[in-house]
Parts: C-alpha cells; sequence; structure tokens
C-alpha cells in the first residue's frame, strides 16, 4: 500500500468536455487533488468536482494566441509535485492522444514521483455523438488519426496516405489547414468525399456542418465554424443521413 506522504503525479484524461463522460477512476483524481494543472479545453463543470481548498492553475493555450509554453508547464509540475502530495495534470480529451501526455510524464520519470496515466474519451469519438460512426463494417476498414499542426506548423506528411485508404480519416488541429486538407482530397481525386467538421463536440454550445471534403473551406465560414473542432473525412459521414431519416420515420409512426 502506498504511503500518503508519497507524491504523485496523475495525468487524467477529461474527455470532449461533458462531466457525464469522465471516467470513475478520473472523476475520483479531481475529487482528491491537492493540485489541478488545467487545459484552456477543460470544462469548469470539471474543475468544480475538486476540493474547494484545491489549487487550480490555468496552464493552457488559446487557438494560435497566448499560451504558457511547454517547458514552464514541465517546471510546473515539477514545483508542485515536490510541494504537494496529489498533483492532478488535466488535460482534455486523451493525453496521450495528441495531448502531449507523454511528453510531461518524461519530465518526472526520474523524481521518485508515482505517475499514474488516467485515459479520457478522446475528441474525436464525438463523431459517434453526431451519429457518425469511425468504422462501419462494409463503409471504413480503419480509422487514421492524424495531427493537423505538426511541430513546425505544417500538416502531417501521412494525409496522401490516408486519403488513398479505404478509412476514415479524423484530423486534429486542423481548421487552420482547411485550404490544404481541401486540395490534398481533390489532386488525389477525391473532392467529393464526405466530410464532417464537428466542434465542442459533448457540450451544449456544440456545432456541426456536413460537405464534401474540396467544400471544408466554404463550409466552415458559411456555419461560423472555429476552434476547437475536429474533421472527420470518409464514407462514414454519409451514414449520418441514414440514422436521421430512420428518426424521422420513426417520429412520423
Amino acid at each position: 500500500m502506498k504511503k500518503s506522504t508519497e507524491k504523485s503525479l496523475f495525468i487524467v484524461g477529461s474527455g470532449p468536455g461533458d462531466p457525464e463522460l469522465l471516467t470513475i477512476k478520473a472523476y475520483k483524481a479531481i475529487q482528491n487533488a491537492k493540485v489541478i494543472l488545467y487545459d484552456n479545453l477543460i470544462n469548469e463543470k470539471i474543475l468544480n468536482i475538486a476540493d474547494k481548498n484545491c489549487i487550480k492553475r490555468y496552464v493552457g493555450k488559446h487557438p494560435y494566441g497566448k499560451y504558457v509554453p511547454q517547458e514552464e508547464i514541465n517546471d510546473l509540475i515539477l514545483y508542485y509535485c515536490q510541494n504537494f502530495d496529489h498533483v492532478v495534470r488535466l488535460k482534455g480529451g486523451d493525453p496521450y492522444l495528441f495531448g502531449r501526455g507523454f511528453e510531461e510524464w518524461l519530465t518526472v520519470r526520474d523524481q521518485n514521483i508515482n505517475v499514474t496515466y488516467i485515459p479520457g474519451i478522446s475528441s474525436m469519438q464525438g463523431a459517434g455523438l453526431n451519429s457518425i460512426p469511425l468504422t462501419h463494417r462494409g463503409v471504413s476498414e480503419g480509422v487514421w488519426a492524424l495531427t493537423g499542426m505538426k511541430k513546425d506548423g505544417s500538416l502531417s506528411a501521412d494525409l496522401p496516405l490516408a486519403v488513398q485508404s479505404k478509412s476514415t480519416v479524423v484530423i486534429y488541429m486542423g481548421m487552420r489547414k482547411l485550404d490544404e486538407i481541401a486540395r490534398t482530397y481533390v489532386l488525389y481525386g477525391k473532392g467529393d468525399t464526405p466530410a464532417a467538421i464537428i466542434q465542442h463536440a459533448s457540450l451544449p454550445q456544440q456545432k456541426q456542418v456536413l460537405c464534401k471534403a474540396k467544400d471544408l473551406v466554404r463550409a466552415s465560414r458559411e456555419n461560423g465554424l472555429g476552434h476547437p473542432a475536429i474533421i472527420v473525412i470518409g464514407e462514414v459521414v454519409n451514414l449520418h443521413h441514414a440514422v436521421s431519416i430512420a428518426m424521422e420515420q420513426r417520429h412520423i409512426v
């Protein structure tokens, strides 16, 4: 049994935003936290789960705006872990899926600090909340999860490979790259592939638009979509219509 005096860091995924989508383990970690270091995408209702005496330190980044440098976040993690026995690094979605959570684990690995990783529901699974399955037998053979913004600011070099596959393509942090994404699909003769942009998945202010891959920029502008959002491209997007029709027919009956 661990002693209560041992220093512990919990790298916690808070899911797409809805507090009810937290895992039980994540809920308990937040509830018992002495310190929470949280990102820009964290729902305030999730922070309210913590004790009133918990220190809550914002270390997030507004899209393409002001942000706390990763080096400073790493220093803060070390500082709080050395001075408190239950520190939570709270991140949106899943910390190990474009969340830099593993980088933060590496920061404390040699510091005699117990680290617990608690997975979160990835934001790409918000597609299912919008009647778009990421895979479906006979429609999609898999899922490509790509970043729209690499460290150097460029789009993932894997996109041309993904475009030519029979799998669903999900792009994180890609709203600034919609034009490049659309042009890539057109270049490979896949401009008419169904696509969806889903913003604030799982939250009351959620917005979405369905279009063709070649029309991503126009659809985004006409519907006022911005950050944070995921882009889902593939034939599975058309299944949204099948669900809508079925629901309408049920309502009529």
